[in-house]
């Protein structure tokens, strides 16, 4: 039994005799083979690296696209923090105007304010005045 293990481990090879192998291939490299055979792993080999070598190429494709993507994203951005940083400056500068112009907004307003009192004046003047001058017309006439 012993011996029958140990004979279906060796292969026996018909140019070199026996070896270790566990391949089933009965194929050896300087043996002449069926040139058809030949002819299609060449062509399977040949469209495995064309196959290979597309997805190669679409990968790089891809990569190359996110690094162009990626530019433009930090352009972008770069555009976008310039813009804001603009903003923000003149923000600030309108905080400050605005800030110094609050007492003269405060004045204006008492202005206005008192200047509404002045035509309530004026109209209770204007009044009074058109009453006098009835009461004096009515004494004229006496």
């Amino acid at each position: 039994m012993a011996e029958e293990d140990d004979r279906q481990e060796v292969t026996d090879s018909p140019i070199r005799g026996p070896t270790l192998s566990t391949s089933t291939s009965s194929f050896e490299a300087l043996d002449p083979h069926d040139p058809n055979l030949s002819q299609l792993a060449n062509t399977m080999f040949s469209k495995t690296s064309e196959y290979l070598y597309g997805e190669l190429t679409s990968t790089l494709d891809d990569y190359r696209l996110l690094e162009n993507m990626n530019r433009a994203v930090i352009t972008k951005y770069s555009d976008m923090r310039n813009l804001s940083v603009n903003v923000k400056k003149s923000m600030n500068e309108l905080n400050e105007k605005y800030s110094s112009i609050i007492p003269l907004l405060q004045q204006i307003d008492q202005i206005e304010a008192s200047v509404v009192k002045l035509e309530q004046a004026a109209y209770k003047l204007d009044a009074y005045s058109k009453r006098l001058e009835a009461k004096f017309k009515s004494l004229e006439k006496r």
